[in-house]
């Protein structure tokens, strides 16, 4: 059908250009509209010979396998797309009235302070370029204080036997992170540090700030952490020493 049309449509364009170029009461064509004509009618017929040919029935299934598995894979692809966009940005999470997680990008490159085991749970203690360099220093057991800047993370995971050396305990699921931050003049009624805890939910992979059900309990402000830590004042409390490497 659209070949019929095309060859119609060219067959039409012919006719009317022979007209055009004919003069006015002559037998024959002047030669340059000869030439001209020539050059037309040499475009026209490759034109039509360009033409693509047409499909057989065989092309015209791959063809439609073709585009239907393309479309399938563009679903799946928005789809996936969509997943991603969707999923939780951690460092928009905050405390109402407290610590945002935003204020600890890029914690999961911090070097590691010390590992221990918090009852049940596995944690990791890691420390931001400024405390590493002050406990390099010496502090705490110097007396001397952290400066403002300084910022830990504690992540705790709950534990599991590794698959391929069952005698070996290791890191499992995520269970939340810990972070503390000190601002001598932000966190003045606290002992200079500022507290956030964060617990994590595997089955949503979220993240949401701790509550007054938590241990320590977290209310809407910064100061999760100074009840237990108060033990430590004399540490600028903080608990964790650097170990040994």
């Amino acid at each position: 059908m659209i070949r019929q049309t095309i060859d119609l449509h060219v067959n039409r364009y012919t006719s009317i250009l022979k007209e055009k170029l004919r003069p006015q009461g002559a037998g024959s064509y002047h030669p340059c509209a000869s030439r001209h004509y020539a050059r037309s009618l040499s475009a026209i017929r490759q034109a039509k010979t360009s033409r693509p040919p047409s499909l057989t029935k065989e092309e015209l299934g791959m063809k439609s396998n073709r585009m239907r598995t393309i479309a399938i894979v563009t679903a799946l692809v928005s789809a996936l797309g969509g997943r991603v966009v969707s999923a939780q940005d951690k460092y928009t999470v905050k405390v109402r009235g407290g610590l945002a997680f935003s204020e600890f990008r890029g914690y999961e490159a911090w070097q590691v302070v010390s590992v221990s085991q918090d009852g049940p749970l596995f944690a990791a203690i890691l420390a931001n370029p400024e405390m590493i360099e002050a406990y390099r220093a010496g502090v705490p057991g110097s007396g001397k204080p952290f400066p403002d800047g300084s910022k830990m993370a504690k992540i705790h995971w709950n534990p599991k036997k590794l698959e391929t050396f069952p005698a070996a305990t290791v890191p499992g699921p995520l269970h939340d992170v810990d972070f503390m931050v000190k601002d001598s003049k932000r966190f003045a009624d606290s002992g200079g540090w500022g507290w956030a805890a964060f617990n994590y939910n595997a089955a949503s992979r979220t993240f949401t700030p701790g509550t007054t059900a938590d241990q320590p309990p977290q209310g809407n402000d910064a100061k999760c952490g100074l009840g237990c830590h108060t033990i430590v004042k004399t540490r600028d409390y903080v608990f964790t020493d650097y170990g040994s490497r």
